[in-house]
């Protein structure tokens, strides 16, 4: 008796394990019946039939992976170094189980001749500026290639360009001269706008004598403030000869 109970806790021990699976949420069961796809399971408890029934859990979650920095060179013979992250999650449990081996190493190897087949055929400064457009057209192409293994990649995106040393102090010094340009650039556009102003102001005060006096009067007054220095300023007879002619009826004498 106690020799039938001990046979029939091992075989409980052996068989459970193998009979029930509790799948989480986030996977499914490809289930294969003597090797042949029979549905997917999951998620929650699950039942097999022991050793006649096998089963391959499936992450459903997006994936994060890095793809190794590539040595491309690019449509003008610029040589660099680029690497890229590929977000991807598997949409279709049974094939990427049946159609391929390792659907995650696939799809890096195919992000990884994708990336430097893309990068190869743009300019660095299409690489540097049209990022955007870089990315989407690696994510078109990579999905297109793992759709058939039932993985959806959902983005890439291009982490760092290392450019040669020599390409960096060029475009160091490419970068100084357009900003010494603009700098000038500036400068000059300031001048112009300036004597503008000053010939409009000379125009005015052609016309008007008392605006030129006025203006003698305005420096003499910020001239004043300053008192480490002594300062000859010529006074213009424009300004004393009212006065002159004043003085001058005064005196005459009275008939």
């Amino acid at each position: 008796m106690w020799v039938i109970i001990g046979v029939i806790v091992i075989l409980l021990i052996i068989l459970v394990p193998a009979t029930v699976k509790v799948i989480p949420e986030w996977e499914r069961g490809v289930v294969l019946r003597l090797g042949r796809f029979v549905g997917l399971r999951g998620p929650g408890i699950i039942f097999l039939i022991p050793y006649v029934e096998k089963i391959w859990r499936m992450d459903l979650r997006i994936v994060t992976m890095d793809v190794p920095a590539q040595e491309v060179i690019t449509r003008d013979n610029v040589t660099v170094k680029v690497d890229a992250v590929v977000y991807f999650k598997v949409m279709n449990p049974e094939a990427a189980v049946i159609e391929v081996a390792d659907h995650i190493r696939a799809t890096s190897l195919i992000s990884q001749t994708t990336l430097r087949s893309v990068l190869g055929g743009a300019e660095l400064d299409e690489l540097l500026s049209r990022r955007d457009e870089i990315n989407q057209k690696l994510q078109q192409i990579i999905d297109e290639q793992t759709d058939p293994w039932g993985v959806k990649v959902t983005a890439v995106e291009v982490k760092d360009v290392q450019l040669p040393e020599t390409m960096q102090r060029s475009m160091a010094a490419q970068a100084e001269a357009e900003r010494d340009r603009r700098a000038k650039v500036v400068h000059a556009m300031g001048e112009y706008e300036a004597a503008e102003k000053l010939a409009a102001a000379a125009k005015i005060i052609s016309t008007e004598p008392a605006a030129l006096q006025l203006r003698y009067l305005g420096t003499l007054t910020e001239i004043a403030t300053e008192r480490t220095n002594t300062i000859l300023f010529p006074l213009p007879m424009d300004i004393i000869l009212p006065f002159l002619q004043r003085k001058g009826e005064l005196d005459k004498p009275v008939e």
